[in-house]
């Protein structure tokens, strides 16, 4: 018997009694979700023992009751855990299953659990309770993976960069800075996923079908006991509200952009024509042709999946789009999106965590590349700011002076003769320039600010990749890791 029967007929062609309420085969079948909601089966049990509980202190079950249906729903709760549950696909979801499972174990009194509740407002405590819990565990994957940016910048973070805009040479620039932006990255992903659990923390539990519980309940103390930090304050948009969701996938999709982000560069810093770095073998696979293949697969496929946790975002803004108010059934397919894109979020970052803290840096084919492109043309143009000319000004002579050295084959700027960026000062419109172009050596003086090591120095503020700055900012951030509690 179907435990909302009664209402319907068998399904053509079977017995009623056998079928009682049943829907034909292939409807059961589509609105089956067992093998996704399995997952809320802790979630379920322990909002069933606190609902338990609330209905105990309304009077509306006697002590022996309570009593009972705990120890039943404790006892089950251990199978879940310890794997020993086999679900049955006939009872479409996890609530029907364990109630099932229940009443097979306790009998009639099984029957009272669902007294003032709806699978309305109970899926939507369960997958709260789930939801805040994945938080929980995908921040601990935050602090891992902050935990081996920050352990290689500690080891390696001195070696100098090209830093890039438009995937072109720029400025010189730290490992330990570049690693860093993405240590702020992760920061924002952890206060944007606890910003979503505080709002999510509130239960729905007593808000029934949609109008509310028909009975006496305490919500607060059962929201308490749940570790809620308050109830919903409407029953219709309780049932309804899926907006935890979108805030949490919006939360993980943007995390994993922030990670494939990283796993690009990866991939193009261990391709030989950069080597910038290594990856090591446990995160290296082969090819099943060539034999001489060194693939960076995992970092590929954090990049493809980090697609798949946008289109689960996606998706679940489709979902919600044209639903009227109170629980529709379209919501049963809220949780494949979110289910899958956190699964991929924690993998994501387990799987990052363990190659960057692996991986090898090649210091030297870094610091040649971070030679190449005149990166040091703004320090030097900078030098003549801090000596009265006008920066536009100052942009255009170093510019001159970038095409000479191109022209001329000569890979550094503070390798171009002296006298040529005296000619191009005086043969400026600026008087300031024309002027600094009469000072006795100061070609060689400001060539000599067209180093690596004085573009580092120049940005010494905050934020700045000067070495000083830099290594001040990984102390900060190895304090910030060591003060949350694990």
């Amino acid at each position: 018997m179907r435990l909302w029967g009664g209402r319907f007929r068998a399904a053509k062609g079977r017995d009623p009694a056998d079928d009682e309420g049943v829907a034909d085969d292939a409807v059961a079948a589509f609105g089956r979700s067992i093998d996704v909601d399995a997952a809320l089966a802790p979630d379920d049990l322990d909002g069933s023992i606190a609902h338990v509980r609330g209905l105990g202190r309304a009077g509306i079950l006697t002590d022996a009751e309570v009593e009972a249906l705990v120890g039943g729903l404790r006892d089950l709760r251990r199978d879940v855990d310890n794997g020993e549950i086999r679900w049955d696909p006939a009872l479409e979801d996890v609530h029907l299953n364990l109630e099932a499972m229940l009443t097979e174990r306790l009998g009639p009194v099984a029957g009272k659990l669902h007294t003032g509740r709806s699978r309305n407002d109970q899926v939507a405590t369960d997958l709260r309770l789930w939801t805040r819990r994945a938080i929980d565990r995908v921040d601990g994957g935050l602090l891992a993976f902050e935990d081996a940016l920050v352990g290689l910048a500690e080891r390696e973070g001195d070696a100098v960069l090209p830093g890039s805009t438009h995937t072109q040479p720029a400025q010189p620039v730290l490992l330990g800075h570049h690693l860093l932006a993405y240590v702020e990255m992760a920061e924002r992903d952890r206060s944007r996923l606890a910003d979503a659990r505080r709002r999510l923390n509130v239960s729905p539990l007593g808000s029934g079908a949609l109008a509310g519980a028909g009975y006496p309940l305490d919500r607060e103390a059962t929201a308490h006991e749940l570790g809620f930090d308050g109830v919903t304050a409407n029953s219709i948009d309780a049932v309804g509200d899926r907006d935890f969701v979108v805030e949490v996938l919006a939360a993980v999709a943007l995390g994993m952009v922030h990670l494939s982000r990283l796993a690009e560069e990866i991939a193009w810093w261990s391709n030989p024509r950069f080597g910038f770095v290594r990856v090591a073998d446990a995160y290296s696979t082969g090819s099943s042709m060539l034999p001489n293949k060194r693939n960076p697969d995992p970092a590929e496929l954090v990049r493809g999946r980090s697609a798949r946790t946008i289109a689960a975002l996606t998706a679940m803004l489709g979902i919600l789009k044209g639903l009227p108010l109170g629980y529709q059934r379209d919501l049963q397919e809220d949780k494949p999106p979110l289910f899958g894109a956190v699964a991929a979020y924690e993998g994501s970052l387990g799987v990052l965590a363990g190659l960057i803290s692996t991986l090898s840096v090649d210091r030297d084919a870094m610091a040649t590349a971070a030679a190449e492109g005149y990166t040091t043309a703004t320090t030097l143009a900078d030098a003549l700011v801090r000596r009265g000319v006008p920066f536009r000004s100052a942009h255009h002579v170093v510019g001159e002076l970038v095409g000479r050295a191109e022209r001329d084959g000569i890979a550094e700027l503070s390798a171009m003769p002296p006298a040529v960026i005296e000619q191009l000062l005086a043969a400026s419109d600026e008087a300031a320039a024309r002027r600094l172009a009469a000072e006795p050596g100061i070609g060689a003086t400001l060539l000599a600010t067209a180093t690596i090591e004085s573009s580092l120095a120049a940005a010494d503020v905050t934020g700045g990749t000067a070495r000083a700055r830099v290594a001040d900012a990984i102390a900060a951030a190895r304090a910030r890791l060591e003060a949350v509690p694990r």
